[in-house]
């Protein structure tokens, strides 16, 4: 069994399943389900930096049900795993914002200002 040092696209599925504590999860299905959250949050990301379409409470919601489900600690290394590095600065502001990620994590990404902004209006 792996130890999870470095994370590689041949056990990510691993260390996901491992995390995963969904209490009402009675098949695959569900679990694939939720995994599903991630591209999706990919889809959101990608239509923000080329369309500039932020739908906030959606991918707070996303987010968070991710947390409930694996966790805080490993639902944010699968984030940074699955999400392209280009939208980091749009993830950890997310994060950060929950409180899903101490603001000296990763202190060479910045935060988006804009989504902040968004964020503090809701």
């Amino acid at each position: 069994m792996s130890d999870f040092q470095k994370l590689t696209p041949d056990n990510i599925m691993m260390f996901a399943m491992k995390h995963y504590d969904n209490p009402s999860c009675v098949d695959r299905k569900e679990f694939l389900d939720d995994m599903k959250r991630f591209k999706y949050l990919k889809r959101l990301f990608r239509k923000y930096d080329t369309a500039d379409v932020l739908k906030v409470r959606l991918i707070l919601n996303h987010i968070i049900v991710l947390a409930n489900v694996f966790g805080v600690d490993a639902s944010s290394t699968l984030l940074f795993f699955k999400i392209e590095k280009k939208h980091w600065s749009t993830l950890k502001t997310f994060l950060v914002y929950l409180h899903y990620m101490p603001e000296n994590d990763m202190k060479d990404i910045a935060t988006d200002v804009k989504v902040l902004k968004e964020l503090r209006d809701i």
